[in-house]
């Protein structure tokens, strides 16, 4: 059974930074990809920032110069690091992962190709 565990939502005013943890039970011989998804209210989950199993990352637009993804293989631990925060980043967080690897250029932030996902944190980014 793999589990994502995240940690790290919280509220922050504008311009204010955050971090995010997600710890995963998930061990395969081939790698895995994970990332991080979001729902912001009323709205449906997007893609927010992916690496592969190569340590490739990849971000949406709307976040790109502001948030950094980054994982550590020994700890299975993924790292969202979000400064410059904006009130449209408020939002419940998601870890995400699936075994195998999601090409850069296979649309990795689609939602659709990862399995198993965390419970989500929530993020509140106030003006």
């Amino acid at each position: 059974q793999v589990q994502l565990v995240e940690s790290g939502g919280g509220s922050v005013q504008s311009g204010g930074s955050l971090t995010l943890s997600c710890v995963a039970s998930l061990r395969t011989r081939g790698g895995y990809c994970m990332g991080w998804f979001r729902q912001p209210p009323g709205k449906e989950r997007e893609g927010v920032a992916v690496v592969d199993i190569n340590g490739t990352p990849s971000y949406a637009d709307s976040v790109k110069g502001r948030f950094t993804i980054s994982r550590d293989n020994a700890k299975n631990t993924l790292v969202l690091q979000m400064d410059n925060l904006h009130t449209e980043d408020t939002g419940v967080y998601f870890c995400a992962t699936n075994p195998g690897n999601i090409p850069t250029w296979d649309s990795p932030l689609q939602e659709e190709k990862y399995n198993y996902w965390g419970q989500g944190t929530q993020v509140t980014v106030s003006s």
